[in-house]
């Protein structure tokens, strides 16, 4: 089990316990390394910013707004998200070169650009589909996240 530390947005009381609204901040890497100022992946995430997770649990301790918990969740569904989002591109990426290759040059008597734009084509249609199977699997995988202590108030 795979465990993060979370901030508590909103607290429900239950019938059975509480509903407890969780914010946990994304973080990278790059904050932290040498090269993040040559780096491309670094410039990008300074770009895109920070996102900001949201998940909802029922639980039986009490917990107030504001206080940091730690949450646990299931390395499969992170795993899974994972493999959908970079290998359904990269098939996608495949099926479009073999289309253009086999059928679509053969068709327009095209040569390498006929085959470069089907496969673009076909990744950009991969992208779309792995975006709505990652919500699928996110929206599961929210299902998944346990409690696992208290630890506190937040620092100021």
């Amino acid at each position: 089990m795979m465990t993060a530390l979370a901030t508590v947005s909103a607290v429900t009381t239950q019938s059975d316990g509480f509903e407890v609204e969780l914010s946990c901040e994304q973080k990278t890497s790059c904050s932290s390394c040498a090269s993040q100022k040559s780096c491309g992946t670094g410039i990008v995430s300074k770009a895109v910013g920070s996102k900001a997770l949201n998940w909802t649990l029922q639980t039986n301790k009490l917990v107030k707004i504001g206080q940091i918990v730690e949450i646990g969740f299931p390395e499969r569904s992170l795993i899974l998200s994972a493999m959908v989002v970079y290998i359904v591109p990269l098939v996608a990426m495949i099926l479009g070169a073999v289309i253009g290759q086999w059928w679509l040059a053969p068709l327009f008597s095209g040569g390498e650009g006929v085959i470069i734009a089907s496969s673009a084509l076909f990744v950009g249609l991969g992208m779309m589909v792995a975006k709505r199977l990652a919500r699928t699997l996110e929206a599961q995988s929210g299902q998944d996240v346990v409690l696992v202590r208290v630890l506190g108030e937040p620092i100021s």
